[in-house]
């Protein structure tokens, strides 16, 4: 009858062999939350802002609204009510836009920024965890290779 061979304790005997360093995962984790903690911020200041703009325009377009409904001495002051409120409403309208314009904008670059910052951060991180691992596993392979000998 044949006997199945135990991988086990050669598994274990080559995971030891090769030690793996969780310095490196810690940092990377680290580095990722942190990118993560500034992006964040950059869209939570975003969405402020852009709350901030909406709630004016539609206070500003509710206070001219109420001069259109306001009761008028002669027929013609409702014509020259709504157009001055049409006139006001295209005029608010391209203000806020341009506003949410350099919003954008302003997103655009910090993100730009952070992922420059980032890649960079990200490949000086991994440049030395591969330098640090060629070694520990190049001395690893001596080890080996001095007690098979």
């Amino acid at each position: 009858m044949a006997n199945t061979q135990d991988f086990t304790k050669m598994m274990q005997d080559m995971m030891s062999a090769f030690p793996m360093d969780m310095s490196v995962m810690q940092d990377a984790f680290k580095s990722q939350a942190g990118l993560g903690e500034k992006m964040s911020k950059v869209a939570l200041d975003a969405a402020e802002k852009s709350t901030e703009i909406s709630a004016k325009w539609t206070k500003d377009t509710l206070a001219k609204l109420g001069e259109v409904t306001s009761v008028k001495d002669d027929a013609t002051d409702y014509s020259k009510a709504m157009t001055d409120f049409a006139s006001s409403s295209a005029e608010m309208a391209a203000e806020n836009m341009a506003a949410f314009a350099e919003i954008a904008k302003k997103v655009q670059m910090e993100t730009v920024e952070l992922m420059l910052s980032a890649g960079k951060d990200f490949s000086e991180d991994a440049t030395a965890a591969v330098q640090k691992a060629t070694k520990e596993a190049t001395a690893a392979a001596k080890k080996a290779t001095a007690a098979a000998k």
